[in-house]
């Protein structure tokens, strides 16, 4: 008798969920998604923003050919178009959620996983943990239920837990309780949050491109609203924040890069950019009065007044949704230890060559449980959709005890 698909549990209705989703009804699995959000929330969250990477390497074969057999003459951007987040939910993300809409459960969270009649100290390390489902605590509008699945996918992504602005990666003194007057994530500040920065005083934490998507876009409509003023601050000592790669495929990317270091090099365009320097205390001094906060470098600390705070400082893992599983965790990353290892052997600064890591790098010694997409990497961010494509790939090949299955290279 054929062994029978194993009940599949989906955390994240995100570009990873979805492809993962796709995968397992291609297959014939049985599975069940469960969002909190809208499809796509996290992406929704910065639409506005352009992705650095091009349509062609956000998308898969396998997910725009079930696309365009359901919506016979969709179209889909061009491969090599980098479109908004807002544009690549609506031509993908929201036809793949129309595609697998009997097996999605929206506006339901999962508040944790453990497994069914089993400790997280017991069998340490044994695949007869398998034995057991997986017990999943959810909670929709109305109240909470268990669910049971027999493979957990977490696909949540790290966009929902922000990191601190405070020296040493931990809140600041006062900012914990100015929190939800400052904005941790990517603002629309070309668009419907242009009012709340256009003429006012904002500092900026960070030196990704995130931070450097904030600048820019501050100092855009500084040439309109010549009063608005950016103080720049990141911890590391570079006099320009964000590295270039020769001959960069993704333009978008060196457009920015290139864009946000003359901004901090330069004295005009209203910014002025303090590198090490961090943020040692934050006071919120009420509604419409702004914030005073205490800032250090080596060879001095100030005190600066500002209208508004954005700190684009990165994001973290949930870990406490797994907590009950036996996932062993690089101390650095919060990734799992075997997938930072593999980044580690891999020895690349640019998301663009982050591949080929392997399916060995999904395992866990919780069996059956895998941490797919951005998360997967924890709190490093170097993370592009295709290799998440990859992963996909990699994990149902172990759930499938078969190594050849590639369903995006057309192997069964």
């Amino acid at each position: 008798m054929a062994k029978s698909a194993p009940r599949l549990a989906i955390l994240g209705a995100g570009p990873i969920g979805l492809e993962a989703g796709l995968y397992a009804k291609t297959l014939g699995w049985p599975f069940t998604i469960f969002e909190r959000g809208r499809i796509g929330e996290h992406m929704l969250r910065w639409g506005h923003v352009r992705l650095f990477s091009p349509f062609g390497m956000n998308a898969t074969l396998l997910g725009k050919q079930a696309i365009g057999k359901q919506k016979l003459g969709h179209e889909f951007p061009a491969d090599d178009a980098c479109v908004l987040g807002r544009e690549h939910v609506a031509a993908y993300l929201n036809p793949l959620g129309e595609l697998l809409k009997e097996n999605l459960v929206g506006e339901t969270q999962v508040l944790k996983i453990s497994r069914q009649d089993l400790l997280k100290n017991d069998e340490p390390g044994d695949l007869k943990r398998a034995r057991n489902p997986f017990r999943l605590l959810v909670r929709d509008k109305q109240r909470e239920r268990i669910e049971t699945a027999d493979v957990v996918l977490d696909c949540t992504g790290v966009y929902a837990q922000h990191r601190w602005a405070g020296a040493g990666g931990m809140p600041a003194p006062g900012e914990l309780s100015a929190e939800t007057h400052i904005a941790y994530q990517l603002e629309d500040i070309l668009g419907e949050r242009k009012g709340h920065y256009a003429n006012r005083t904002i500092l900026v934490v960070g030196a990704g491109f995130s931070a450097a998507t904030t600048v820019c876009n501050l100092a855009e409509i500084s040439l309109e609203h010549q009063t608005t003023w950016v103080i720049w601050v990141a911890r590391t000592s570079q006099t320009t924040p964000l590295r270039r790669f020769a001959n960069d495929p993704l333009k978008e990317r060196d457009r920015f890069a290139s864009r946000a270091n003359s901004l901090a090099t330069r004295t005009d365009d209203n910014v002025e950019y303090s590198p090490a320097t961090v943020v040692d205390a934050i006071e919120y001094l009420g509604q419409d009065k702004g914030f005073k906060v205490t800032l250090r470098s080596p060879l001095k600390t100030r005190v600066v007044e500002v209208d508004r705070i954005i700190a684009n400082v990165g994001y973290s893992p949930d870990t406490n949704l797994y907590r009950e599983l036996q996932v062993r965790e690089c101390p650095a990353s919060l990734a799992s230890q075997k997938m930072a290892d593999a980044v580690a052997l891999a020895k690349v600064s640019d998301p663009l060559r982050m591949s080929g890591l392997g399916a060995e790098a999904l395992r866990n010694p919780e069996p059956n449980f895998y941490i797919l997409g951005a998360k997967s990497l924890g709190r490093n961010s170097n993370f592009l959709l295709r290799l998440g494509f990859e992963q996909i790939r990699d994990a149902f090949a172990l759930m499938a005890g078969n190594p050849n299955l590639d369903l995006y290279a057309g192997k069964k």
